[in-house]
């Protein structure tokens, strides 16, 4: 299937906004917020978390590669450097390493319900690598699940798999949980 991508900026904002309001803010209102400083809790609202992402994108401080079939923005991928989201499960577990931070760090995937296992995620990554590209490459990394050898409901891959991370050229550099990793590879800045 061919998908065009697109990065999230304000002109892009209304096909973004469209998805997760379908999706009832996606996560229990998240608004793909709970990796930023701001991030979500008891005491946010799905509108405030709505308001805090516009505000974002219109700023310039929230990154997506955003996927489309034809008109339709059908998922999206999310990354961003760890100042602009400082927010990662297993946190602690991550930080207890002293690791060197990342230039970049991919954080969320979502994919529309009716669209998941048909290549969005992959179509999203790609698009992630080449905006990080055009933005002056460097170290990304990011944080999926490994699946191997289990049955994992693709609606609970907020992170994607470590599979199609691999297939981008991403190595496990070491465990983060029971069956995440953190991977990292390097993107050339694009001319």
């Amino acid at each position: 299937m061919a998908f065009s991508v697109r990065a999230l900026a304000p002109d892009t904002w209304p096909d973004f906004a469209r998805l997760v309001a379908e999706h009832d803010g996606v996560w229990g209102g998240c608004w793909c917020m709970a990796f930023h400083e701001e991030g979500v809790g008891r005491t946010k609202t799905p509108e405030q978390n709505r308001a805090e992402k516009e505000a974002r994108v219109r700023a310039g401080s929230a990154h997506a590669a955003l996927v489309y079939d034809g008109p339709d923005c059908v998922g999206w991928c999310q990354f961003g450097p760890p100042v602009e989201l400082p927010r990662i499960k297993h946190r602690r577990a991550y930080e207890a390493a002293a690791p060197a931070p990342p230039d970049w760090r991919i954080t969320c995937f979502f994919v529309h319900r009716a669209r998941r296992r048909t290549g969005v995620a992959s179509a999203a990554l790609d698009g992630a690598l080449r905006e990080i590209a055009r933005l002056g490459g460097g170290t990304v990394e990011s944080y999926p699940q490994d699946t191997e050898g289990a049955r994992v409901s693709a609606s609970f891959l907020h992170n994607a798999t470590v599979t199609l991370f691999e297939g981008r050229g991403f190595t496990r550099t070491r465990r983060l949980g029971k069956n995440h990793w953190v991977v990292r590879r390097t993107v050339r800045p694009s001319a």
